[in-house]
């Protein structure tokens, strides 16, 4: 993609501004629950790919909560949810979970600020994971993966192991968004509310620049953020969008799928 000169940065942060209140969801969520709905969120946001892809949460005491193999994202219930300890064996739940566990066993023991990881294959993350790119800072959402994203350019087929999930998790790094060449995107964050927006909004800016570079195709001008504009707006978004985001799809799955929740 051929990006012009940036535009000089104008404007300002929008400061301590808060809201005087949020709109509740009307109901306490244990984790199996919360879980649950991370699942049937992205899922109907487009971030699965059939039955595919994991969501793992971390417990304190080292054990995980994660949905089971053979059920799709956008079926899973509260119910359904399993429990591992640190080598990805069952301790809980009615169903198996995939070897590939490792990729999440490995990342939680070396990155303590990865409580959730979220791992799938979005189409457009996979377009660009194709292409070899990570997408650029097209718009102000863009900002949230400032300074946060990798490419892992070396694809070695399924993760089946812990020796081939710590290989991994080496060439992660410290790095919060992570596409995987020819493969799909890793998702870290601190809670479900923050890994849902943030895996959500990572597929939609990679949809963005796949857009985008059709136009750039066509000899369009493409721009960019500023640098100097992205951590003020990286900090408002995640300050302020991860819980409204979370709490309106809360919202929606009691109105639309009750189930989910069981």
């Amino acid at each position: 993609m051929t990006i012009s000169q940036e535009r000089p940065a104008t404007g300002a942060n929008a400061g301590d501004w808060v809201p005087r209140a949020m709109p509740p969801i009307g109901i306490e969520l244990n984790k199996n629950q919360r879980l649950a709905a991370a699942l049937r969120i992205l899922a109907a946001e487009g971030c699965s790919e059939h039955m595919a892809g994991h969501i793992t949460v971390a417990e304190p005491s080292g054990l995980m909560r994660v949905n089971p193999w053979g059920l799709w994202w956008d079926e899973v219930t509260a119910s359904d949810i399993c429990v591992v300890d640190g080598d990805g064996a069952v301790t809980e739940g009615i169903w198996d979970v995939t070897p590939a566990i490792h990729i999440h066993t490995e990342l939680h023991r070396r990155r303590a600020d990865a409580r959730v990881v979220v791992h799938n294959h979005p189409f457009h993350v996979t377009v660009l994971s194709a292409l070899g790119m990570v997408p650029d800072v097209l718009h102000q959402t863009g900002c949230l993966f400032d300074q946060e994203t990798r490419f892992v350019d070396e694809y070695t087929g399924e993760i089946d192991s812990a020796s081939l999930g710590a290989d991994l998790a080496d060439r992660i790094g410290d790095a919060t968004v992570v596409v995987l060449a020819n493969h799909g995107v890793i998702v870290t964050a601190a809670t479900l509310a923050e890994a849902a927006y943030k895996t959500s909004a990572f597929e939609r800016q990679c949809r963005l620049a796949h857009d985008v570079l059709l136009g750039a195709a066509a000899g369009r001008e493409v721009t960019t953020i500023p640098p100097a504009l992205r951590p003020a707006m990286k900090s408002s978004l995640l300050a302020r969008v991860s819980e409204v985001y979370w709490n309106g799809w809360i919202r929606r799955l009691l109105r639309t799928a009750p189930e989910t929740f069981a």
